[in-house]
């Protein structure tokens, strides 16, 4: 009887906290309140790096902090008591460790841990653990069925990703190479080298531009021209890829929702 019982909680608790378990569409009650409760806790992180804010608030932050802390270590805990109700995880102790394992499940168990870091101000080593905390956004992607219909359709055009990606890399080199031939010997400080010329093609293919950086020869201008044309398309094919399998992923979701 008890056993039945707790198996009965094990199997809520397991539906509450993995939309995949839903059998209807949206989030559960309690996943509502954790993205709420995620999104404080990040803009909490956030605002404590700001000295004028942390400084005369330091112990109600530190307050806050360990009451979310214990509110995500207690939501950690029962994922790991309820994953056995996971048929991919695996059977009783077996699927809770698979499911612990698994970098989501690391990621909460980092961030829970970095609840408590002290707030140990000037080693960065504190500060950077400190700042985990921010890494809780990534929970509010897993707690919609969304999110992996959008992970599945951006790895079915990982292909054409890593394409696009080859050619921005295979540009960038030979426009850091020609500038390096043409610009290298008027401009041995900005252009002396290929990992130098490098930084201004990275600088003028993603279009955020360098102004320091620049050619100064009339061909050295042709071939920067060039690039900050190709730059164009460059930016534009994976943006093309993603908008589609977006556009897949929203489509798959609706009807998944209508079935």
């Amino acid at each position: 009887m008890a056993g039945s019982i707790i198996a009965r909680i094990r199997a809520w608790t397991f539906e509450q906290l993995d939309p995949r378990a839903r059998h209807r569409p949206g989030l559960s009650a309690a996943n509502r309140v954790l993205s709420v409760l995620i999104l404080v806790a990040t803009a909490m992180a956030i605002l404590e790096t700001e000295p004028t804010i942390e400084l005369p608030n330091a112990r109600l932050l530190t307050v806050l902090e360990a009451g979310l802390g214990v509110v995500f270590l207690i939501e950690y805990v029962a994922r790991i008591w309820s994953a056995a109700e996971a048929p991919a995880h695996g059977l009783k102790w077996k699927g809770r460790l698979n499911f612990a394992l698994k970098l989501p499940a690391l990621i909460d168990l980092l961030t829970v841990i970095a609840s408590f870091a002290p707030g140990v101000h000037g080693a960065l080593v504190f500060r950077l653990f400190r700042l985990l905390r921010i890494l809780r956004l990534a929970k509010l992607g897993r707690l919609s069925q969304a999110w992996s219909h959008m992970i599945g359709a951006v790895g079915a055009r990982r292909e054409e990703l890593i394409l696009s990606l080859m050619i921005g890399i295979g540009l960038m080199v030979g426009s850091a190479t020609l500038l390096y031939l043409v610009e290298g010997a008027v401009q041995p400080d900005k252009f002396g080298s290929i990992p130098r010329a490098l930084w201004w093609a990275v600088a003028t293919l993603t279009t955020i531009g360098y102004g320091d950086v620049y050619p100064v020869t009339a061909l050295g201008k042709v071939f920067a021209s060039i690039t900050a044309l190709a730059s164009i398309g460059l930016v534009a094919m994976p943006t093309g890829i993603l908008a589609a399998a977006f556009s897949e992923a929203v489509q798959h979701h609706k009807a998944t929702r209508t079935d």
